[in-house]
């Protein structure tokens, strides 16, 4: 056994009183799954418990995963390592409705007008100021005029209030969204959370790609990229990061971290989870419901048709009798995106001084950077495919064995509920849409023969 693995990180889960050592890991999973923390946002409950564990989860979140904590007397924030472009957890409004570019956009700038502003603020004179500022980049505005625009607004300033960088002193901000010549709302600003979320890890001004986004900053990053530790730290970081971590996925390095008990263990000790394991991967089993963002399986019409969904599926994948075709499975960071990403960069912001300086950790880079090293991956397996027509189909036909169970507006537009099942089966790693349809990966199997209860609606409940 690789000790320099196994000894490198040992948690302080491991030399807590047992008896406290449940409130330790419920703070924990309270960090991991919030990235930040004030007084009101996950909770009221929360901070105190994280500022009561400060200095045991800072040290263990550098050590098991490289993470670094910052905890003030109403803050607690976690600056995360990425390691891989992940477009499955995207910031959503109050109705859970997934942001646009533009709503994006008005965030980025309202953070940017607040942290130049004083105790309070109107929503009318945010409004403008971000006006100022977007009609300065071509091809974004905010017109009051447009409802539009006014909703998107809205949203970017509702994701600040549901985290306490805003809280709502008078007025209603669906009034001035209606109407913003009869409606307004005045704010009162938490300036501690606004610099909480206002704190890149890196100067944005100085990156060339997207890609130096990715991976450990520190000096001599190359070198160290055979580093058992930061290899251990990689492979901690998927498994608390994504719902499965796939060894087909990784280098012949990160498979032998993955198979290390004590790397594993590590992640279990201080989350006080179980992992899974299988010959595939692994997969951290999240039956607290406070680290996972998406709870499944749960309630709502996209978890249930999902549920039904992967039943169907799972149930084609056993059929000897009508084998499904099957497709490589090409796992790895997309270069599409990535030069997509780089091409969006606008090349007037950037600060030329530090990108032509010899000092430049990045300087000898030309291409994006392979944040999980260079040893080749095994071959790539093959999946089981299943085309877009026949998913189409199989949702059609529970739509219409079950459709009395599902939301109006889902059952009105089964070719987008479609769509917005794959997408949560997708974020979940139990498929990977490609051309034409879905793979359906090795995690899937674990939901084989299960029993699925769909609970009919009461008259009332239909009328």
């Amino acid at each position: 056994m690789n000790t320099s693995l196994t000894s490198a990180a040992t948690p302080h889960a491991h030399r807590i009183d047992p008896l406290e050592l449940d409130s330790y890991q419920r703070a924990a999973r309270l960090v991991l799954a919030n990235h930040l923390v004030t007084a009101d946002h996950p909770d009221r409950a929360a901070l105190p418990l994280i500022r009561r564990w400060t200095t045991e989860l800072r040290e263990d979140l550098a050590a098991l995963f490289g993470y670094r904590l910052e905890v003030t007397e109403t803050t607690a924030r976690l600056f995360p390592v990425t390691d891989a472009l992940d477009g499955g957890r995207p910031a959503r409004t109050v109705t859970d409705r997934v942001f646009d570019r533009r709503r994006y956009a008005y965030l980025a700038l309202a953070l940017a007008a607040l942290g130049r502003a004083g105790e309070q603020i109107t929503l009318s004179e945010l409004a403008e100021q971000v006006r100022d500022h977007s009609a300065r980049i071509d091809g974004l505005e905010l017109s009051p005029e447009r409802a539009a625009d006014r909703d998107a607004f809205v949203d970017a300033v509702g994701w600040l209030a549901a985290r306490g960088a805003l809280s709502l002193a008078d007025g209603d901000a669906t009034g001035w969204a209606a109407d913003p010549e009869a409606g307004e709302a005045l704010y009162d600003i938490d300036r501690t959370v606004v610099f909480a979320l206002f704190r890149p890890a890196r100067a944005v001004q100085h990156l060339r790609s997207v890609a130096e986004l990715l991976g450990e900053d520190h000096p001599g990053e190359g070198a160290r990229a055979a580093d058992p530790a930061a290899i251990a730290r990689q492979v901690r970081r998927a498994v608390v990061e994504q719902p499965v971590v796939y060894a087909a996925e990784l280098t012949a390095p990160q498979r032998e971290a993955l198979a290390t008990d004590a790397v594993i263990a590590g992640v279990e000790a201080f989350t006080g989870l179980r992992a899974e394991r299988r010959a595939e991967g692994v997969a951290l089993i999240d039956t607290s419901g406070r680290l996972s963002d998406v709870r499944f399986p749960g309630t709502g019409t996209l978890a249930q048709v999902g549920l039904l969904l992967i039943t169907e599926i799972a149930d084609l994948v056993a059929d000897l009798d009508n084998p499904l075709p099957r497709r490589p499975w090409l796992p790895g960071p997309s270069d599409d995106l990535l030069a997509a990403l780089d091409g969006a960069i606008p090349e007037g912001t950037l600060f030329a001084p530090m990108l032509d300086s010899s000092g430049d950790p990045f300087a000898d880079e030309t291409a994006p950077r392979d944040p999980f090293g260079t040893d080749e991956r095994p071959e790539p397996a093959a999946c089981p495919f299943v085309a877009a027509d026949r998913l189409r189909e199989i949702v059609t036909e529970l739509a219409e064995r079950y459709g009395s169970t599902f939301a109006a507006h889902w059952l009105a537009d089964v070719p987008g509920l479609t769509v917005e099942v794959v997408g949560l089966l997708s974020r979940l790693r139990l498929v990977r849409p490609v051309t034409g349809g879905v793979l359906v990966l090795p995690a899937l199997a674990r939901y084989r023969g299960a029993v699925v209860s769909v609970r009919a609606r009461r008259s009332e409940e239909l009328l």
